[in-house]
């Protein structure tokens, strides 16, 4: 099994001081690096039913799409505010300091619908919830979330309690 986590660079005071940013740019480029991560979340999922699979934008773009063709399920994107050409449903959910919103077009998930959410990164939590109430809103069936990494300090499932979340990786 390749070491995934020697596959991404650590980047200090990254965003801003005291920030520690894992760039995953350098396994993104990694083909056995690339398969692998793919292969691990696909594991994780193969075997459930899944009509689409939801990727956050930017970086779940990168993860949910080939998560989708791997499981025979589609793709749907959520997106930042003014993104998205037809009707859309919104959601505003609280940041550190501040809100934020995320939408997605409103007739991408049908009542019924079981939907993976996939992502990169675990953090606080917060915008993997608003991703999941976004879901359910629509009356789709959060059946899990998946992620590249977590980063357990932040203890982001507790804002997830009750739901699935699976991780590739643990910081």
């Amino acid at each position: 099994m390749i070491d995934l986590k020697s596959l991404i660079r650590e980047v200090p005071d990254f965003p801003k001081p005291g920030i520690n940013f894992f760039d995953i740019t350098t396994l993104l480029k990694d083909p056995e690096g690339w398969k692998a991560t793919i292969d691990a979340l696909k594991a994780r999922y193969e075997g459930i039913q899944v009509d689409v699979v939801v990727g956050v934008e930017a970086r779940g773009f990168f993860f949910a799409p080939a998560i989708a063709y791997a499981l025979g399920a589609g793709f749907v994107p959520v997106r930042k505010p003014g993104k998205l050409p037809a009707e859309t449903e919104t959601i505003e959910y609280a940041l550190e300091y501040g809100t934020d919103k995320l939408q997605v077009h409103k007739d991408a998930i049908k009542p019924g619908m079981r939907v993976l959410v996939i992502d990169d990164v675990l953090a606080t939590g917060g915008t993997a919830s608003a991703v999941a109430q976004l879901i359910e809103r629509l009356g789709g069936q959060v059946l899990g979330l998946g992620f590249l990494i977590e980063l357990d300090f932040l203890n982001g499932k507790a804002k997830l309690e009750g739901r699935e979340v699976y991780s590739v990786l643990h910081y």
